[in-house]
Order: C-alpha cells, then structure tokens, then sequence
C-alpha cells in the first residue's frame, strides 16, 4: 500500500481510515488499548542470538561498519504503525521481522520512516541499504530490485459492512459498474488498470479505479457511498475487518504475493538477509512474531531470494 511517514495515533475507531487510504491521522484521538488480535507487548525476540555463519556472508565492510540504513515506510496494523503520538519508534511485524535479522546478524539498523513510493528508487540512489513496506514480489519490480521474502500476503478487497451485494471477489467482471477505490502508486492500482477491458468484453459496463494519496480519501469514499468497493493487502484488510466500529467487511483473497526485503538490484547484502530469516524460522523466533501480529496465516517455510511472482 501507498504510505507516508508520520506518526500518528492509532485506535480502532479511526484504524479504517487509516489503513485503507495507506494514511491518515485523527488528532482528537489518544492513546488506545491494543488492537483486537494484537500484542503488540510480547516478546517475542528474547531467544534470538547472533548466528556467525550468517553474519559471514555480510560483505566485510558491512560487518566492519555493524549498521545499515533501512527506509520503511509506516502505516497501520500488522505491518508497521506508531501505537499512540507519544511513540518515538514504530512497531509491528515489519518492525520486529528487522529487528530480528539484525539481531542473527549482529548488526544495528538506522531506520528512517520514509513515503512507500520513494523506497524503492531511494535504493538504487544509495540512500538505503533496504526497505520495508509490505513488498510484493511481482516481475515488474524484479527488473530493478532484488527480494528477500519473510511473509506471503497479497491482494484482497473489502466493502462496507452493511454492504451485502458483494460476497466476494474472485473475477474482476464482479466489479463491472462499480466504483473501485485503492491506492496511489501500488500494486492494486496497477492491476485493476492492467485489466480495465475485462467488463466491456464481457459485453458490461468498465468498473471506474479511483486511487488516491491523500489521508483518509479511500475509506471516506467507501464510508460516504462514493465508493463501492476497496483494495488492498489481504492482512491489513482481514484485520481491520475484525476491529469492533470498522465497519469494514473484508470479502477474500484475490491473489497472493510473496512480501520481501527490497535491495537495489545485485546488492551483496541479500544472502545474509535469506540466512537470518530462515535462522528465525528455524528457531521458533518467526512463528512467534507471526502469532503476536495476528498474521499466522502468512508464514512462510523458507525464505527466497526473487522468487517468481505467483501465478
């Protein structure tokens, strides 16, 4: 999804709007319990140790150095979010999946919070040494960056709650007539335009894609009635679909992607980062981050560098 960097308050009232449009803020809002299915307190890195073998496969200037620079950008539940104003680091699965790996590879992680759009080209720029946002891995962006996966998520789409014309989505000539909103930039927007033909040549009328950047557009637009139908990741949508006020009802899965580190193309870091992730997977230390962030349905059993993007 499409996000910008900015802490913000976060509670369940206000977390449609937020993960919806990819970002947003209710400066009224303070302070919240924790979201339903989250556990945001657990530990859930105490038995992670450094693995040598890992560590050696950093380039040796890294190891030297001990840090590199992440861009990631920040959004809501599960991914990466700031639980209230007051917060000075974000947390989430993103968070602690980084955390992790650096932990296996004894290295410390300046973390900026960067716009999701600017991440990618920050990479081949040199700005950062890796970016997180919930990444798919699709062949557009392996022509220009490489991947290290840690989740499967993917594509979903959610309607209003009291919404009861669409039970789900398994074909895009479901939308035909209607209203889609989604993201701006992501790769949502880009698959629904990709497929904008399939409604008139099943002889109906196209579905209309509104992508949009600004905070709180997309879900005000479902809320409003201005919009019939969103968009998004199928973990941020099953979640949020289960927070009491959402109104949201997510209607399924419509196609899975793998979610990786980004590297810019042939960086020398990507072994090291598939050695510590499957380090966590053999320890127990990634279930239980999966667990803790509600996200068990996206584990993963080995982690891959670039793999093709599923059918």
């Amino acid at each position: 999804m499409r996000r910008f960097h900015r802490r913000l308050p976060f509670a369940p009232a206000v977390a449609a709007v937020l993960l919806l449009s990819g970002c947003g803020s209710d400066p009224t809002a303070g302070p919240a319990a924790a979201p339903v299915g989250v556990q945001p307190s657990q530990d859930a890195l105490g038995q992670v140790r450094k693995d040598d073998a890992a560590a050696a496969l950093l380039p040796a200037e890294v190891r030297a150095a001990g840090t590199l620079k992440l861009g990631g950008s920040i959004g809501t539940p599960p991914g990466a979010y700031y639980p209230d104003s007051s917060q000075h680091r974000p947390v989430g699965l993103d968070v602690d999946i980084v955390d992790g790996v650096a932990k296996v590879l004894g290295l410390t992680v300046q973390r900026e919070d960067a716009a999701f759009e600017t991440i990618l080209p920050a990479l081949g720029s040199g700005k950062y040494d890796v970016g997180t946002g919930n990444f798919g891995v699709t062949e557009a962006r392996l022509k220009t960056v490489d991947f290290v996966t840690y989740i499967d998520d993917g594509q979903g789409f959610a309607v209003r709650a009291d919404n009861t014309a669409l039970t789900d989505v398994t074909d895009l000539t479901q939308l035909c007539g209607l209203t889609v909103g989604t993201g701006a930039g992501t790769t949502f927007e880009a698959t629904l335009n990709a497929k904008k033909d399939v409604c008139p040549q099943a002889g109906r009328k196209p579905y209309e894609v509104k992508a949009f950047a600004e905070s709180g557009a997309t879900v005000t637009g479902l809320q409003q009635g201005r919009l019939d139908v969103v968009m998004s990741t199928i973990n941020g949508l099953r979640y949020q679909a289960a927070q009491p006020g959402a109104n949201v009802r997510f209607l399924g899965e419509y196609h899975r992607l793998d979610v990786g580190f980004a590297f810019k193309k042939g960086s020398p870091l990507t072994p090291a980062f598939q050695a510590a992730v499957n380090r966590l997977i053999q320890d127990g230390s990634y279930q239980k981050i999966l667990a803790k962030w509600g996200t068990t349905d996206s584990a993963i059993t080995e982690s891959r560098i670039n793999p093709p993007e599923h059918s």
